[in-house]
């Protein structure tokens, strides 16, 4: 929800190898999210997969054509003379976001580095900058040069929560199919474009991802922020116990249309299951600002989900054997 809009792969194409004051209270019981789940390993992006919902389209929000960049063109690595990249920088001015860095009196930032409140460090390890010293897509070219339509140059940072639970039938049993539970999870539509998507967010300067993942749950798919207050007490009690243990999925780049040559979104994905479903079926579901619906959507192949979440959501259909 916050400022960007950010959230936020359709899977990745494969490729040859180049690239949340009143919830403080139980904040603290986010710590129980666990970097990796149940022995897992949190995915990161393979480098056997290049971007492709940020390539060779219209720039999102703007009808800006984006130059074209071929399948066999993505990779920094690969020369491409003709390449003249979309000029994009269209949040200069805004109070949340990065200065313009291009001009002579302004302080480049610290890249690869927590740079005061606001990480600059990459999931994806260190990232090269440019011959103007701005930060480089390590994913590829995009088409567009510049910010685009987002807040940071460099990593822009958000928080995906994955709630999930199982579907039932009237009689309380698990629904299975081919011999495999269904696994649901809460999906929102987001506003700006009709897509579902996971209810996730921006990681706000100086903010713990584990305070992220329950605020923008909150806001997102409750509209917390339209609670009074012994509504909101209630709705604390329901997330307590849900949002103390969970498990990192995803941890990295996201093939989101927003990104551009110098900057990109990256995230932390985490699942939150409630095995019994006792807990989230008394959560009372209500879209935030930033989205017009909210659902509880079954997990299958056939998903078509905003930026890279369809990733996320089979990951965490398949650490728990679920029908994919």
């Amino acid at each position: 929800m916050r400022h960007l809009l950010g959230n936020a792969p359709p899977l990745f194409r494969r490729h040859l190898p180049p690239v949340f004051s009143v919830w403080n209270s139980i904040i603290n019981l986010m710590s129980g999210v666990k970097p990796s789940g149940s022995g897992g390993t949190a995915l990161s992006t393979p480098a056997n997969k290049v971007h492709f919902k940020c390539r060779n389209s219209q720039y999102p929000r703007h009808n800006v054509a984006r130059a074209n960049v071929p399948d066999d063109k993505v990779s920094w690595d690969i020369p491409m003379s003709e390449y003249t990249p979309v000029e994009l920088d269209l949040n200069r001015v805004a109070p949340w976001a990065d200065p313009d860095i291009r001009k002579p009196d302004v302080q480049m930032p610290k890249w690869n580095q927590v740079d005061g409140k606001v990480s600059r460090t990459s999931h994806m390890g260190p990232y090269r900058l440019d011959k103007d010293g701005l930060p480089i897509n390590p994913m590829g070219r995009t088409g567009v040069r510049g910010r685009g339509i987002l807040g940071r140059w460099g990593p822009n940072h958000a928080a995906d929560p994955i709630v999930t639970r199982w579907k039932r039938d009237a009689a309380n049993n698990q629904v299975r199919v081919e011999g495999r539970p269904v696994l649901q999870f809460i999906a929102i539509t987001r506003e700006d474009n009709g897509q579902l998507a996971i209810p996730g967010g921006m990681v706000d300067p100086g903010e713990q991802v584990s305070a992220t993942l329950k605020r923008e749950f909150s806001e997102e798919a409750l509209s917390s922020m339209t609670l009074n207050a012994d509504q909101r007490r209630n709705l604390e009690r329901l997330l307590a116990n849900l949002f103390s243990r969970g498990e990192t999925v995803y941890k990295g780049y996201v093939d989101d249309p927003r990104n551009t040559d110098n900057a990109w979104m990256e995230t932390v994905a985490a699942c939150f299951h409630d095995d019994s479903g006792d807990s989230v079926g008394r959560f009372p579901l209500c879209a935030g600002s930033d989205a017009k619906g909210v659902h509880w959507i079954d997990i299958g192949h056939d998903l078509n989900l905003y930026a890279s979440h369809i990733d996320f959501i089979k990951e965490a259909a398949a650490r728990r054997n679920a029908h994919w």
